[in-house]
């Protein structure tokens, strides 16, 4: 999606997109998140970021009950039927592959690693050039599992505080 797209939603919508952006920007120079990026052979590192944005997804569903009241399995269905009710406002390459993320649970198949592999196969697939490499990046998340795992421990908590405090600054510029 296109920075001026937000424009084109509801203005909660607009909001959550854009924290989803400075979400990404955070982790993306968070210390923890670079160190881990260090961990992926050299010339896999331009990749690393993709793949452990996956992996990130798939340590958070191996703990989601540590950050989340909610069960996971109807946290990821209330997702799913959001996603399905909305599906005209959704970008068209996204509306399109919409039903397929829901029946073939792509969440849900997430606190497994193979999910992750799948996951990343299909992002290296779009892929114009280069997803050899980022395909070539499990093989050193298998190596580091334990370390990228740790990284994510200490990291995820500033996250989730750093989200809050963000969707506070943005819904007090609203006003």
């Amino acid at each position: 999606m296109k920075a001026n797209d937000v424009r084109n939603y509801p203005a909660e919508i607009a909001r959550e997109i854009t924290l989803h952006r400075n979400i990404d920007s955070y982790t993306d120079s968070h210390p923890l998140f670079r160190s881990s990026v260090q961990l992926f052979g050299e010339g896999r590192r331009r990749y690393a970021g993709i793949v452990l944005d996956v992996l990130y997804d798939h340590l958070l569903s191996q703990r989601w009950d540590n950050f989340c009241d909610i069960h996971r399995t109807e946290f990821i269905q209330r997702f799913y039927r959001a996603l399905l009710a909305h599906q005209e406002m959704l970008p068209e390459k996204l509306r399109l592959i919409a039903p397929r993320i829901v029946q073939q649970d792509w969440l849900g198949s997430y606190s497994e690693l193979e999910g992750v592999e799948r996951a990343v196969t299909r992002i290296s697939q779009r892929l114009s050039r280069n997803g050899e490499l980022l395909r070539e990046g499990l093989a050193d998340v298998r190596v580091h599992y334990a370390a990228m795992a740790e990284g994510f421990e200490e990291f995820f908590p500033q996250l989730v505080r750093y989200a809050g405090d963000r969707r506070s600054e943005l819904m007090a510029e609203a006003v």
